[in-house]
């Protein structure tokens, strides 16, 4: 099984408000050298090992897990590791 981590974040043109809400409440923690914040999803999928697994993570991201409209995506895979 590969393990793949998603990271999915609101494209830069869009305005984050939650990461507004965040960077503001750190700074009134008296963080005030934060200067942005931006909230995304993290999402990890296991899957077997197979050679389409690159299109088939695509699909899932385009189909349900990220809007592609405002929303961009990457992953990363690992691959399962064999026993000796």
């Amino acid at each position: 099984m590969a393990t793949v981590n998603i990271s999915i974040m609101l494209k830069p043109a869009l305005l984050d408000a939650q990461g507004r809400v965040v960077q503001s409440a750190l700074n009134s923690l008296g963080y005030t050298d934060v200067a942005k914040v931006r909230v995304g999803k993290k999402i990890e999928v296991e899957l077997p090992d197979s050679d389409d697994l690159d299109a088939k993570i695509k699909e899932m991201c385009g189909k349900l897990l990220a809007n592609p409209v405002i929303e961009d995506y990457s992953f990363e895979i690992t691959p399962s590791k064999e026993l000796s």
